[in-house]
């Protein structure tokens, strides 16, 4: 993954390949705004461009610093035992990724930066809704899903569909659930920036255009916050959704092809 990274040191896209990366961007600030799921779309949209590599460090600067609009917002609305029940895996699943980084190929990587999204907006548009009493927050459960999460998280900031899996039957309050999210991945992310760096997915041409991107990034946290007060979740998910089945086929056809 990283000899990928590092061939590639000048950024140099078409006005198209710009579009599609302040879309990700403002997906990202989206996500950190209380639309979790919207941020799933950042990596695979600009893997149509690039490297799914370069992509995904191209956004992991732009997900730490929304991260602190989104922290500022959630500041008082978290749940600490989910935390610390999904922390520890999360961290081993970067570690993994970490560890397994320089043997997967970029075409693996676009393959499996494709069947995430895949699976996970087949899941969402197919699964059915929660039924029967709350879970409570479990340190086996979530070490398993945390895992999960942490792992695909470092591959492409696709962390969500494991974490949701585990924290959805919770039921946790609207305000709690987003809060909680955004700490987790805020986690996350913070600690990713060392194998990244060591990779070598933080080149100075990722990071150039990330503080491009990035005034975008911090005003779509804004909408964010204001959006899910005022559309119809369902159906903004779904369109999301939809959006994300349709770049997930792309990809995986590519990286067959």
């Amino acid at each position: 993954m990283a000899a990928d990274v590092k061939g590639a040191e000048m950024l140099d896209l078409t006005t198209g390949g710009w579009v599609l990366a302040f879309i990700a961007a403002i997906s990202v600030g989206l996500a950190k705004g209380g639309l979790a799921m919207v941020g799933m779309i950042s990596v695979p949209v600009l893997s149509l461009v690039m490297s799914p590599v370069q992509a995904a460090g191209l956004m992991l600067p732009i997900y730490v610093v929304s991260d602190i609009g989104g922290l500022i917002a959630f500041r008082r609305n978290f749940d600490l035992r989910v935390l610390a029940t999904a922390l520890p895996g999360a961290i081993a699943g970067i570690g993994i990724g970490w560890a397994g980084a320089h043997v997967v190929p970029v075409d693996g990587v676009t393959f499996i930066v494709g069947a995430i999204g895949l699976i996970f907006a087949l899941n969402a548009l197919v699964r059915p809704q929660l039924s029967g009493k709350p879970r409570l927050p479990s340190l086996g459960r979530g070490t398993g899903w945390g895992l999960l999460s942490g792992y695909t998280s470092f591959i492409s900031h696709a962390g969500a569909p494991p974490w949701q899996v585990y924290v959805q039957p919770l039921r946790l309050p609207a305000l709690v659930y987003a809060g909680t999210t955004t700490w987790f991945f805020a986690v996350c992310n913070w600690i990713k920036l060392i194998p990244y760096a060591a990779l070598g997915q933080l080149s100075t041409a990722n990071l150039k255009a990330a503080a491009v991107l990035m005034p975008a990034a911090l005003v779509a946290v804004w909408v964010g916050l204001r959006l899910v007060k005022i559309i119809p979740e369902a159906l903004f998910y779904k369109l999301i959704t939809w959006g994300l089945l349709a770049v997930s086929l792309r990809l995986v056809w590519q990286a067959l092809a």
